[in-house]
């Protein structure tokens, strides 16, 4: 028995070596084959192209912009509000019932022309009755004056007849200007808005219902909110340009004034511009947009932001390099500063002159060749 199984070990064993040997002589016949084909395909490419080299490498197509030097400028854009340099609400001096109101909404005014006036009778009877005790008191004075000339009567009779005369003169002074602030009276040229006021109202100073709104459009100023990050950056004099979207129409001006106060709650501080409304009608309240110059760079590349790609490395162009007839593509790493409307601001990398490569650069790899 224990025979059997020996001999049934042995003859599976050589069974096995038998294929093995099977398999190496089967390998090494696909070796020559494959040696066989690789001399075909070496003779094969010899004949197609006899200097030995490899097969020309496919070309991209791409399209490239000269690198020149541009004025590249950084803006800041705000929402404001127009309002008239001059936009007075006028108001009486002292309390009174109205007796005329002589503008209405619209109606154009100069300075110091009266717009309104409040019952000052009293008044008017108070100064009639001065004016007579004054005649009087100059008659008196008159006559003192020329007795002393004349070293008659004594000084202090001339001093009370002048007392007298001056006391009389400054009380009537008085009266005018009382019944004067009883006039409403425009303290500039411009427009009527508002006209509250009626005939035999009752009105008192600094009340809304007693007030004349005057407003001059000749010169308009836009005020706005400047977040508290641009306080370095913006100063009075800096480029500006105010749209007004309403109006369709941009006009160019300079900040005159930058607050120098940073309001807590919001952490901004106002500006202002002027423009004048001679092109353009303008109303109090209107929005407007306000984009302030903070930045210039006079000697800058300036290219679209989408052209500039980013890797570890950090940024970067592609740009085309010629090598004898032919172009191909180099990774240029470039020094990018601040940005603007879709462009961006190159400081450092590009040179005038260097072909940029503005399409065909997705995918593209650093020494592809490249044809325009």
């Amino acid at each position: 028995m224990k025979k059997i199984i020996i001999y049934s070990a042995l003859a599976a064993l050589l069974a096995s070596c038998s294929a093995t040997t099977d398999k190496k002589a089967e390998l090494e016949k696909l070796k020559t084959q494959r040696e066989q084909l690789n001399t075909q395909i070496a003779q094969l490419e010899a004949e197609i192209n006899p200097g030995g080299a490899k097969a020309e490498e496919k070309a991209v197509t791409v399209k490239t912009t000269d690198a020149a030097e541009c004025v590249f400028n950084h803006y800041i854009e705000v929402q404001g509000t127009v309002d008239g340099d001059q936009n007075i609400a006028v108001s009486p001096q002292s309390a009174g019932i109205v007796t005329a109101v002589y503008v209405k909404e619209g109606s154009p005014v100069k300075k110091g022309q009266v717009m309104a006036e409040l019952d000052a009778q009293v008044l008017k009877q108070s100064l009639e009755e001065v004016n007579t005790q004054l005649v009087l008191a100059n008659s008196i004075f008159q006559k003192q004056a020329a007795l002393w000339e004349k070293k008659i009567g004594s000084e202090v009779q001339y001093l009370q007849a002048k007392a007298s005369k001056d006391a009389l003169e400054q009380r009537a002074n008085t009266i005018k200007e009382q019944i004067q602030m009883a006039k409403v009276i425009s303290p500039i040229s411009g427009t009527v808005e508002s006209v509250p006021l009626r005939v035999g109202q009752m009105a008192s100073p600094g009340m809304p219902t007693s007030t004349i709104r005057v407003i001059n459009m000749n010169v308009a100023k836009i005020s706005a909110d400047v977040a508290e990050t641009y306080a370095t950056r913006i100063k009075n004099g800096n480029d500006a340009v105010v749209s007004f979207p309403d109006l369709g129409k941009d006009i160019e001006s300079k900040l005159n004034f930058t607050s120098r106060f940073i309001d807590p709650t919001n952490r901004t501080f106002k500006v202002e511009c002027r423009v004048s409304s001679k092109d353009v009608e303008l109303r109090a309240n209107m929005i407007a947009y306000i984009k302030i110059k903070d930045y210039t760079n006079e000697k800058a590349f300036c290219l679209p932001v989408n052209y500039v790609q980013s890797n570890q490395d950090g940024k970067f162009v592609y740009v085309a390099k010629q090598n004898g007839n032919e172009w191909s593509a180099e990774k240029r790493i470039v020094k990018t500063g601040m940005d603007y409307n879709g462009i961006i601001e190159i400081l450092e990398g590009i040179s005038a002159g260097d072909k940029i490569i503005t399409s065909g650069f997705q995918g593209l790899n650093a020494g592809e060749k490249v044809v325009f």
